[in-house]
């Protein structure tokens, strides 16, 4: 499969994920909303489902295998893209990922910065200012596709790799700023089991199943030492060979990538949409509407991600330190910048991190929906009616008048 066809590939996928996403999120929110909301949360949150071996037994409720299980797949399959991109793909080349690359970077300051202001003087808020500095690739791409041929395609790579730089910020915001009472014991363990995978990586195992096997008691170890289970994932995919020393054309990695995404976009993320979106409207009062952790996330999401981007992309060009891509202007980046203020997956995702006691869980979402809503409405429109007026106009072939 060559990069290109792999990319169009990986975007349809995405594309449809979005609409998943999107559906499932709109259905947990009707339900909510319906004489059904009692079995929805009960379902979700009292609903105990447990795993042993021998002594060691998990007892918890079905969102949190959701949320610590399933999305530990889901983060495995965003350890490998990143890897890809690093190592083969559009960010392997430095020319290529400077201007994502600080386009993200801004795109994650800009909002924690906004956020913070926000709640400045609510210091048992302040936890919650990594919120509103993710993307949701899918959602994004999502709306891009609408556009379908308006749009260069050298702009949903760059959105494809902002997305990505954008999770991998995610991942390092994960594992610094929200890892608590840390288990030096189970800690040990997971060194021990990563060590494990980077030898098979060494010797040139290509098998998945041995790699899948030591990624599982990883699993467990990250989930009893206080480090979140998902970045379990992410150790695996970066152990995981990227290539075959004795086949470079045989690309192991990619074949698990292949399998793995249409799983984790049409089943994993819809189901975590599902289990966490729905939002009880009788619930959402004035108060919660103009709380500091509504107002933060949502200013940060409409107002800082699509700022941090548009400003570090313009200063990054106008200083001569990357280039915008090919068939891109400024127009068109500020656009894709408001579409990477749909936060939702990775915005609920890191909000459950946050604040872990639901008492707040409520402003996260009416933030997040909020925000990211109106990022994907206004971006869509900007991309549609005011960057593609200025593209055809350029297209334009005057003619000169007959006598």
């Amino acid at each position: 499969m060559t990069k290109k066809t792999f990319f169009k590939q990986f975007s349809h996928v995405e594309s449809l994920s979005g609409a998943l996403l999107f559906s499932a999120a709109i259905i947990a929110i009707i339900i909510s909303n319906t004489p059904l909301q009692a079995w929805y949360h009960n379902f979700f949150t009292r609903v105990h489902l447990s795993f042993g071996i021998g002594s060691f037994s998990i007892a918890e409720p079905i969102q949190y295998w959701i949320n610590d299980g399933l999305m530990a797949i889901f983060f495995m399959l965003v350890g490998l893209e990143i890897k890809r991109e690093l190592v083969i793909g559009e960010l392997s080349r430095l020319s290529n990922a400077l201007l994502p690359m600080v386009a993200a970077l801004g795109g994650i300051i800009v909002p924690a910065m906004i956020y913070l202001l926000v709640n400045k003087g609510y210091s048992q808020f302040t936890q919650g200012w990594a919120i509103p500095t993710a993307t949701d690739i899918a959602f994004s791409l999502g709306v891009l596709s609408l556009l379908k041929s308006r749009i260069p395609t050298s702009l949903k790579i760059f959105l494809t790799a902002l997305a990505i730089l954008d999770d991998l910020g995610a991942i390092i915001v994960i594992a610094v700023f929200y890892t608590t009472g840390l288990s030096w014991l189970l800690v040990i363990a997971a060194l021990f089991c990563i060590t494990i995978l980077v030898l098979f990586n060494r010797i040139g195992i290509m098998r998945f199943t041995p790699y899948a096997l030591v990624g599982f008691i990883l699993w467990l170890c990250v989930l009893g030492s206080g480090i979140h289970a998902t970045l379990a994932g992410i150790a695996l995919a970066f152990a995981y060979p990227l290539q075959d020393k004795r086949n470079h054309l045989h690309l192991p990695s990619r074949k698990i990538e292949s399998y793995l995404h249409p799983w984790v976009a049409y089943a994993i993320l819809p189901l975590f949409a599902f289990a966490n979106a729905g939002v009880t409207f009788s619930r959402v009062t004035e108060s919660s509407l103009v709380h500091p952790i509504t107002l933060g996330i949502f200013a940060g999401l409409f107002f800082g991600k699509p700022l941090g981007i548009f400003l570090a992309s313009w200063l990054a060009v106008k200083s001569k330190v990357a280039n915008l891509p090919n068939g891109v202007d400024f127009s068109m980046i500020y656009g894709v910048a408001l579409l990477a203020g749909i936060g939702f997956t990775m915005s609920l995702f890191v909000g459950n991190l946050a604040f872990p006691v639901g008492s707040y869980h409520l402003m996260v979402k009416v933030g997040v929906f909020g925000g990211s809503v109106l990022s994907g409405i206004v971006g869509y429109w900007v991309l549609k009616y005011v960057t593609a007026p200025q593209r055809y106009a350029a297209r334009i072939v005057k003619t000169p008048r007959l006598p």
